[in-house]
C-alpha cells in the first residue's frame, strides 16, 4: 500500500474509533460511578443498547417545530463528530492533521451549541427556552475561557495545531510551567460546564429547576434523540481526548511512525480514556451539585485561570 492510503486508512480508523469508543465511555462513567455508590449499576454496553433501541423507534415531531428542528441533531452531530476525530488520539500527523487546529475545534463546538440552542427555541416550549437561554449564558464565559488557553497554549508551543502542540508537550523543552498547570484546570473547568457533569449540571436527572442540555432536547424522541444522545457521548470524549493529547501525549505515535507503533498508540489511548474515565466517576461521587446561579462563578475562575496564565507567562518572559 502506498503512504497515502496508509495514512487515509489510519484517519479512518481514527474517525470510526472516536464514534466507537463514546458510548463505551459514558458506560464505563455509569457503572463506575454505581459501584463507587455500592449499586450494581447498568452493564458496560447498555449506552449501545440505548442508542439502537432509540434508533428503531419512530421520531415524534411537535406540529409548531420548523424543518431546523429535524435538520439540528444531525449538525450537532456532524460537528462534534469532525471535532473529535480531528484531535490525534492515537498519532500525529495523520492525513487530516493540518485541518487539526484548536481554534477550528472551538468553532465546530460553538456552532454545535448553536444549532442545539435554536432546536431548543424552535419549539416554543418553556422548558426549551430555559435550556436554550443558559446555554447561552454559560458559553459566555466558556469560549472566552477555552480562547485564553488556547492562547497560552499557542505562546507556549508555538502553534495552535494539535499535532505540533502535542509533539512539544511531549518533549523535553516543556518543562515545569506554572501557566500550563492553570491551563490544565482551566481546561478541566470548561470540559465539566461544556458536558453538563457535576458540579454544573447532573447528566442523569431530568431536574426542572436546574437542568440545562436536557431542557433542550425534550421534545426529541426516536432516532433524533439518538443522534443527539451519541453527540452528547462523543462531546465526552471530544474534551477527555483534548486534555490527554495536550496534557498528557506520551503513546502518541509520530509523524510518519510506523503500523505497529499506530497500534500501540492506539492501545494506549484506550488505557488513557479508561482511565479519565474512573477519574471523572470519581470526581462526580465525591462533590455535591452547584446552584445553577454560582456557575458563572465556576466558569469565571477559568476564565481567570486563563487569563493569569497568560499574563504569567508574559511576565516570564520579559524578566528573561
Amino acid at each position: 500500500m502506498t503512504d497515502l492510503a496508509v495514512n487515509l486508512v489510519f484517519q479512518l480508523l481514527q474517525m470510526l474509533l472516536v464514534v466507537g469508543l463514546a458510548p463505551l465511555l459514558t458506560g464505563l462513567v455509569r457503572k463506575a460511578k454505581a459501584r463507587l455508590l455500592r449499586r450494581e449499576g447498568p452493564p458496560l454496553l447498555q449506552p449501545y443498547r440505548d442508542l439502537a433501541r432509540l434508533a428503531r423507534k419512530e421520531a415524534v415531531v411537535a406540529e409548531g417545530a420548523s424543518w431546523l428542528f429535524r435538520v439540528a441533531p444531525y449538525v450537532v452531530l456532524a460537528a462534534t463528530w469532525v471535532a473529535a476525530a480531528l484531535i490525534p488520539t492515537f498519532a500525529t500527523g495523520l492525513l487530516f492533521s493540518w485541518s487539526a487546529d484548536l481554534i477550528a475545534i472551538i468553532a465546530l463546538l460553538g456552532a454545535a451549541r448553536f444549532f442545539l440552542a435554536l432546536a431548543g427555541l424552535d419549539v416554543g416550549t418553556s422548558f426549551g427556552g430555559l435550556g436554550a437561554s443558559r446555554e447561552a449564558m454559560f458559553a459566555t464565559l466558556a469560549e472566552p475561557a477555552m480562547i485564553v488557553i488556547v492562547f497560552s497554549l499557542a505562546l507556549i508551543a508555538g502553534s495552535t495545531q494539535l499535532s505540533t502542540v502535542a509533539a512539544f508537550m511531549a518533549s523535553s523543552a516543556v518543562g515545569l510551567r506554572v501557566t500550563l498547570g492553570m491551563a490544565l484546570i482551566a481546561l478541566i473547568i470548561v470540559a465539566l460546564a461544556e458536558n453538563g457533569r457535576i458540579p454544573v449540571d447532573n447528566p442523569a436527572t431530568h431536574l426542572e429547576l436546574t437542568m440545562v442540555h436536557e431542557a433542550m432536547i425534550l421534545e426529541y424522541s426516536g432516532r433524533h434523540l439518538a443522534v443527539i444522545e451519541l453527540a452528547s457521548m462523543l462531546k465526552l470524549l471530544l474534551y477527555i481526548s483534548l486534555i490527554v493529547c495536550v496534557f498528557a501525549p506520551w503513546g502518541l505515535a509520530i509523524a510518519d511512525a510506523g503500523v505497529g507503533d499506530r497500534l500501540f498508540g492506539a492501545v494506549v489511548y484506550v488505557v488513557k480514556l479508561g482511565v479519565a474515565g474512573l477519574m471523572l466517576a470519581t470526581f462526580e461521587t465525591s462533590i455535591a451539585k452547584m446552584r445553577v446561579f454560582r456557575v458563572p462563578d465556576f466558569l469565571g475562575a477559568a476564565l481567570m485561570l486563563g487569563f493569569l496564565g497568560a499574563l504569567l507567562l508574559f511576565v516570564s518572559r520579559t524578566l528573561k
